[in-house]
Parts: structure tokens; C-alpha cells; sequence
């Protein structure tokens, strides 16, 4: 499908902030988006973003999203990326391939989570689950990606439920109402960090990266100001005007070719525009 008015948007924002290598921070907010529909199909559960988990180095942790419930904590790292995703539990380094057939490596996701779920699990104790649940944009394609584990998703994000579903679906409940309750605000103390704690994340990540001066610049955005950077996609989202004429080229999500604007010419759909590949016999793809 072609991106939506959305996916302009945090293009647009990513391209001045910085590129790719910060491209979850933003897919966080919709990833915590679609796990309001989750609540709201009884699935009940609490929401905490950017925690900061202590390690037993003096360092942090930063979790993208907890999803707290009786089953356990749902563990989620988001990839705001395009796309075809390539990769396996064990590799160390994935693949995206967008449609020129540029290809981008970067760390596996899994791995990434993994982390994550050992110093919360240090933090928390070893008796509650943790699910870990990959989110990658719906503008990719997970063309090969191949799981093992029970307790891992690697999913778009509009399957967001539907992998807390199944998970849920396969476990019994392990906390009650109250403990959930507490847990959520022990939790919520890793989210209100001081200054200097943020700034130490930082220094580790540049560091660790080696990512460039105005990369930083977004990457302490983003981190000491969430709400603002997270108000500056809404408004992105309304100031992007795309127009058919100015809409950036749509690509089929099956072969990545350019999807091109017909008109049908027969049946129910006569003089009725659509969306056809422009691979079209060999790919069959229309929206």
C-alpha cells in the first residue's frame, strides 16, 4: 500500500532530525496507540514508555514500551522502518531492502529486546513472564523473518493485538488486579529519571554508536523532551498537504515495484480508479 498522510509525516520529521538510526522513538507513540485497542477489547492492561532500567554497571537500559498485565509485562521495541525486513532469531545483524534495492543492516531486534528483558528481569525478579514483541512499521514488508521462540513476535503494527491475543490466549494469569497496580508504579519510577541520568543514556548511546553531532542534537530531543517531539509529529500530520499529483511514488508491498494510478475499463469497478502494479501480469497486486 502507499504510505499514508502519517507515514509522510514521520518521513518528513526523521529526514530533518536526523535519519534511520533514531527511526523507533517515533514508532513508539503508535505503537502505544494501537495497545488502547487492545484495552479496549478487555484485554486490560497499564502503558509505560521510555524506562530506564538500572544495570548493574551504573548504566541504563531504555525500554521503548511495557505493556503491564495479569499474563506478565509485554516487552515491546519498536522499528519505524520501510521496506523488506530480513532475519532470524540468531543472526546477529538483519537486513532492509528498500524498493531501489538499496540494502541497510542493522542490529537484530530480538537481541536488542533481549537486553532489555534481562535488566528488567534483574530489576524485577525472575517469577513474573516477559513477552518480547517486535513492532515494525506497516510501510515494511517482513519478507523473510524467521522465530522459534513461543515468548517472541516480530509483527507490522497493525498486528499488535493479535500477538498480544495469542500470548495472552497461552498463559494463565500470574498477577492480580492489585499486583499489576504495583507493579505499574514501581515501574513508573524508571520513567521519571533525572537530567543527569538522561544525559549519561545519552553520552552512552553516541558512544556506543558513534553517531553524528546532529543526530545527537535529535537523539536528546527525543529523550529529554517526548511530549514536544511527539506534539511535533501531530502537527507535522496536519501541515502535510499531499495532494495525488505531489503523493510520493506508492510501492506495491509484494515485489516493490511502483504502483500506478488506472482506471478500470469493464465489470461492477467500469471508469472506477485503482491502484495496479506496474508488474503487472506477472504481479497481480491493486488497491
Amino acid at each position: 500500500m502507499g504510505k499514508s498522510l502519517m507515514d509522510v509525516a514521520v518521513d518528513k520529521l526523521y529526514q530533518a532530525l536526523g535519519g534511520d538510526k533514531l527511526t523507533g522513538k517515533l514508532g513508539e507513540v503508535l505503537t502505544a496507540k494501537e495497545l488502547k485497542y487492545v484495552q479496549l477489547f478487555g484485554r486490560k492492561g497499564r502503558i509505560l514508555r521510555n524506562i530506564y532500567v538500572p544495570k548493574d554497571n551504573g548504566e541504563t537500559s531504555e525500554i521503548d514500551l511495557l505493556y503491564i498485565t495479569q499474563k506478565g509485562i509485554f516487552v515491546f521495541e519498536s522499528k519505524n522502518y520501510s521496506g523488506w525486513i530480513f532475519g532470524d532469531e540468531k543472526s546477529q545483524k538483519w537486513t532492509m531492502m528498500l524498493p531501489n534495492k538499496e540494502k541497510h543492516s542493522f542490529y537484530n531486534p530480538i537481541k536488542q529486546n533481549q537486553t532489555h528483558i534481562k535488566w528488567l528481569r534483574s530489576y524485577i525478579g525472575e517469577e513474573i513472564p516477559l513477552f518480547s514483541i517486535i513492532v515494525f512499521s506497516e510501510r515494511c514488508e517482513l519478507k523473510k523473518v524467521t522465530i522459534t521462540s513461543q515468548d517472541i513476535k516480530v509483527i507490522k503494527r497493525d498486528f499488535t493485538y493479535a500477538a498480544v491475543r495469542d500470548i495472552w490466549n497461552k498463559n494463565k494469569d500470574c498477577l492480580s488486579g492489585e499486583e499489576v497496580e504495583s507493579l505499574y508504579k514501581n515501574l513508573q519510577k524508571l520513567t521519571k529519571v533525572s537530567e543527569e541520568t538522561k544525559e549519561v543514556h545519552i553520552q552512552n548511546i553516541k558512544n556506543r554508536y558513534s553517531i553524528s553531532e546532529k543526530e545527537s542534537a535529535c537523539l536528546k530531543k527525543m529523550i529529554m523532551n517526548p511530549e514536544e517531539t511527539k506534539q511535533e509529529i501531530e502537527n507535522k500530520k496536519v501541515e502535510t498537504s499531499v495532494s495525488e499529483n505531489s503523493e510520493p511514488d506508492k510501492v506495491c508491498p509484494r515485489c516493490g515495484k511502483k504502483l500506478i494510478l488506472r482506471t478500470a475499463k469493464k465489470g461492477v469497478n467500469a471508469g472506477k480508479q485503482f491502484w495496479g502494479c506496474s508488474g503487472f501480469p506477472k504481479c497481480r497486486y491493486t488497491e
